[in-house]
């Protein structure tokens, strides 16, 4: 098995490259997808938040009200970092069980798992290949405005609020700009698609 770390900032252009490699026949982990999974209802993990933080961040419904819980966090360091502590050990956890699936299922498959968190939230997998996509600040604030419908303090405020692309740039093996064309991102990706089946025919 071949794993790949894919992270980058918000609007980054993760998603379009995630997708490109799962179209060259990679198995996709999306750990947004992830993350609420480990808080649906009548999981340990919901219970964990409903405890930390009152039934006020639930719905109706008894699922997780998101956009409630994002409101507690988002300006609150303390909040955030006891969110954290739920969430991100319960990932790590399926994440892992997922990428041992997908290696007994078949061991010579490539696995991408997009993680967006990878910096901050330390993940630890054994990754062959640590990729980040890389778009100015300026583009990804234009993005989550015109693509996304938030508006200019909303956009630079999501932005703002991760780590600073510096420490994404320092573990990345391969980088990859997002800031020109689809058809470019898209090339860069075809070409390190090509660049793993060298990487892989070498070591075998």
């Amino acid at each position: 098995m071949y794993l790949i770390g894919l992270t980058g900032g918000i609007a980054s252009g993760k998603s379009t490259v995630a997708r490109r490699l799962y179209e060259h026949g990679a198995v996709h982990l999306d750990a947004d997808e992830l993350a609420r999974r480990v808080v649906a209802p009548g999981t340990p993990g919901l219970a964990a938040i409903v405890a930390e933080f009152g039934e006020r961040v639930l719905q109706a419904d008894g699922s997780l009200d998101r956009a409630k819980l994002g409101e507690l966090v988002f300006n609150d360091d303390a909040a955030r970092a006891r969110l954290n502590a739920i969430v991100h050990p319960a990932v790590r956890e399926l994440s892992g069980r997922l990428i041992a699936k997908a290696e007994a299922e078949n061991p010579d498959a490539v696995v991408v798992y997009d993680v967006p968190l990878l910096v901050e939230a330390s993940v630890d997998h054994p990754f062959d290949l640590i990729v980040v996509t890389n778009a100015p600040r300026k583009t990804q604030v234009k993005r989550l405005v015109e693509e996304r419908g938030l508006d200019l303090n909303q956009a630079e405020a999501r932005v703002d609020a991760q780590v600073d692309n510096t420490r994404r740039l320092q573990i990345a093996d391969v980088v990859i700009d997002t800031d020109g064309t689809l058809a470019h991102t898209m090339s860069q990706t075809d070409a390190l698609w090509a660049d793993i089946a060298a990487r892989r025919a070498a070591r075998a």
